[in-house]
This record gives C-alpha cells, structure tokens and sequence, in this order.
C-alpha cells in the first residue's frame, strides 16, 4: 500500500516514511517495526541493539576522511499517536495508514498521519542506507512510547551513547529550530462508586459530542479549540440545574496528550421529562456551536435512545461532576520571558465513568505541561484538588524534566550557519510547549548539545494531520548538509 509515495522526492526519504505508514505502530505496538529495523539494519552491515526498555540503537561507522568528526546521535520515536474519526473502522494495530495527497499535503483517511515521529524516522533510515552522504560517526536512537509517556527515553541507559551532539527530528515547523521544550506529568484519577437503581429513571438517553477538530495538547493548546471533555462535564452540570435526572456512564478522549474530540454520557430520567430535556439539549447545542463556530465549525451535539443501566447516586453525581467542572484545562500562564509562548497549560484529557457488575467505575488522566518545573508542581497540585475533596485516588506518573535551552550551544551556531546556506534566511530559535525527549535525555547525557527540527505537520494527534511535501526536501538537505559538515572532535 502506498506506493504513490515512492513518486515523491527525495525519494530515499518518502520510501522509508511509506514503510512507516503500512506498518502498524501505534504506542505499545512498536514491535514489529523495531524487529524489521534490527533485521535490516544488520542487513546493511551495521552494528545494532535494542535496550530493556526495548529502544533501539543503530550505529553507522563515519564515511572514508570523516573518522575524526564528532559522532552524533539523530533520534526520533517509533510510535505514533492512534486517532480516528468516528465513522472510521481502522485498526491501528493491524492495519496500514492509508495515505493521498491534496494541495501539497500527505494526508491520512480518516485517521492520524503518523508523520509525528514518522517522517523524523524516515530521514534517518534514509542516511543509514545512504552511501552518498558524508558524515562523521552515527548513532540512530529510535525511541518506543514516545506518545503516551515517555518510556522509552525515561529508560534509556546510561552511557550507551557517545555522541556529543544530538539532532531530535521530531519538531513540526519549517524554518523553525527548537532549543527547548516543556516538562511535564500525568494526573491518574479513579475511584469506585456504588451502583444505583431506582425505578422512577426508566428512560435512557445517550449525549454525544462530536465532530471537533481536537490537535496536540500542547502544540494546540492556546488555539482556543473546544474540548468534549469540558463541554460534557459543563453541558451535565448546567442539565442539573434544570432537571432531575441520573448519570450513568461518561467517555470522553482516547490519549491525555490530544485534545479530546469526542465524549458521550448515558444519562437516565423518567418519561415526564423527556420533552423538557429535547428542548432544553437543541438550545444547549446551538449555543455551544455559536461559540466554537470559528475553531470548531462542525460541533455536533445530539441524542439518541440507549439502555436502562445502573447509575450513580444523586449524591455521587454531583460530587463527580462539580469536580469535572472544575478540573483545569486550556492555558494557565503564557511566558513572561519568551513572547507568544506557552508557559503553563493542561489538558483535560480522558473520562471515563463506565457501569460494572458492582459498582461504577470512575478514571480521568489529565496532563499538566509547563517550561517552569515548579509551574508543572503547582498546576498539578490545582489539577488534584478537586479530585481529592471527592474521595478518588489520585496519582502524579510519568513525569519528565523540561529541557533547559542553551542559545549559546556550538551546535545552534553550527545549525544557524547550515540553516541559512540551505534555506537562504536564518532559523526562528524557539521553545516548544510540548514534550521532546531531549529534557530526559539531556538530563542522562548533560553535556550533550541538542536541537530539535523538522519539516511542516500541521494538525499532529488527530486526524487532520497532515505533511508539506515540499518541507520535506528542505528539511533532508538542512540534515545532510549538518552531518556534512560536522566539526571535529576535539
């Protein structure tokens, strides 16, 4: 599948991103991809391994009169985010990426690209086969779990690396070069509640909020898109002012690093008020559309029929939905120090309330990302909150340091220099609001110099993304002309 892809150039670069896109590699399904990688790579004749926490390293000997150049590492992560419309019947663990183009773009049908890390692994794929690119010593990092929390680099070893600079392909902005990035930590919420059952709910109805552009939870966060999860937790909570009714199930959002897209909830109630709740839910719609009609112009909110089940407890849904309420999301703080960037944020990225034989069970993950590790402390602490005053086990995991920019580095000059020769105007030096692993490499390897690019992805984590081909080219010339280039150890 694909094929057309191989059209594209370079080719030596959308040949590899099409073994990306026909195999299956979503976050934990990394295996078959790892496995292939370490069979070609000793095919080429290249040394390889594959660490306890199931990265890989392949390294590639310096090209003839190079062997003084300093080795560096160019990484990038195997896996990539599973986001589907909702009429969409891909498996991601089974099936290819279905791939077209439209006006200059590689997109996908009906599901996430991939091109978030994939094109970044591709290009390296691309100079690991190359025999015509002169370049110094080479260690390819490929990374596993890069999308849901960070594993892979969080347990990378300690001195398996050599190199002195780093180059990370995961960045999504031509003409940009990134020098640092956020740090962050998960907020695991759950608890059990008592089921319910009380005669007088006999009628079920099924809310459903869809058709949202969702995106990156921390590239798109200051976008203002609306978010399923918060427009649940408000629409349920403004339907308990005005009737009484029983809350039996929520699921909202897939990952808690996309902007969720879609939520529904089983509410219960009896016949008598069905007809106030019709007219009550088309009101709630067209407001809520009226004011995402500029982000989210196809904002569906409607109703159908569903089965009588157990439900909370009047008393159970109210705590639960006050606390959704009042559960942090969007932007806290925007950088004092570095203009139009995102300092603080979190998002409120998975609900689920779902019915068990016994009980209720009740799990949110929200993410809290800052460039301040102090600001990450704090803004989870607020995230907590709510949580903790209603009883639930909450859990901070999967946390990982912010990486700290050096504008001063040899190797931004060196990247400035290759930059402008290539592209014909200097790079915008920036910092991202999102996770690269950089900070938690950087943070085993401290003297190692890192930037982050890449080419045009826009609409990464869901399934709006998609790929500049043009970008593409300029980003492999940016590289090989870096590894060409690269100074001697010294």
């Amino acid at each position: 599948m694909n094929e057309w892809l191989e059209s594209l150039q370079p080719q030596a670069v959308w040949r590899q991103f099409r073994l990306m896109c026909d195999t299956p590699r979503p976050s934990f399904h990394e295996e078959t991809l790892r496995s292939y990688l370490f069979e070609w790579s000793q095919s080429l004749g290249l040394r390889a391994s594959i660490d306890a926490a199931g990265n890989l390293l392949i390294c590639k000997p310096a090209t003839t009169g190079m062997e003084a150049c300093e080795t560096v590492v160019l990484q990038g992560h195997l896996d990539m985010v599973a986001q589907k419309e909702a009429t969409s019947n891909h498996c991601f663990e089974n099936d290819p990426i279905e791939t077209y183009e439209q006006d200059g773009w590689v997109h996908a049908k009906g599901t996430t690209l991939g091109a978030d890390n994939g094109i970044g692994v591709a290009a390296i794929l691309a100079v690991l086969e190359s025999n015509d690119i002169p370049h110094g010593p080479i260690e390819a990092l490929f990374t596993i779990e890069e999308e849901t929390s960070l594993r892979g680099a969080s347990q990378l070893p300690e001195g398996i690396l050599k190199g002195a600079r780093l180059l990370n392909l995961d960045s999504e902005d031509r003409g940009d070069v990134y020098i640092g990035c956020a740090g962050g930590v998960d907020i695991n919420v759950s608890k059990r509640f008592p089921l319910e059952h009380e005669p007088e709910f006999d009628r079920a109805f099924l809310i459903t909020i869809t058709g949202l552009k969702g995106g990156h939870s921390g590239l798109d966060i200051n976008k203002g898109l609306a978010n399923a999860n918060v427009l649940m937790a408000r629409l349920l909570n403004n339907l308990n002012d005005v009737m009484d009714f029983r809350l039996s199930s929520i699921v909202g959002g897939t990952l808690r690093n996309a902007i969720a897209r879609d939520a529904n909830a089983t509410v219960l109630m009896s016949a008598s008020e069905i007809a106030k709740f019709e007219e009550w839910l088309t009101e709630q719609a067209e407001l809520y559309q009226q004011e995402y009609v500029d982000t989210d112009p196809n904002l569906s909110i409607s109703v159908s029929t569903s089965d009588v089940t157990g439900h909370l407890s009047k008393s159970d849904q109210t705590s639960v939905m006050q606390a959704l309420l009042s559960a942090p999301h969007g932007v806290r703080r925007m950088s004092p120090s570095i203009a139009n960037v995102v300092e603080t944020s979190c998002n409120l990225g998975v609900i689920r309330i779902l019915v068990n034989q016994a009980d209720i069970e009740l799990s949110v993950c929200l993410l809290v990302r800052s460039l301040v590790d102090s600001q990450t402390e704090y803004l989870a602490k607020i995230a907590k909150a709510p949580f903790q005053l209603i009883g639930c086990e909450v859990l901070l995991e999967n946390g990982y340091p912010g990486w700290k920019p050096e504008p001063h580095s040899n190797l931004l000059a060196h990247f400035h220099r290759v930059h402008e020769q290539v592209m014909g105007f200097e790079p915008n030096v920036k910092v991202i609001h999102a996770g690269l692993e950089c900070g938690i490499i950087g943070a085993k390897y401290p003297a190692m110099e890192m930037v982050s690019f890449g080419p045009n992805i826009r609409g990464a984590h869901s399934p709006s993304e998609r790929l500049q081909i043009d970008s593409v080219a300029e980003f492999w010339n940016i590289l090989k002309t870096l590894l060409k280039d690269t100074p001697k150890a010294v």
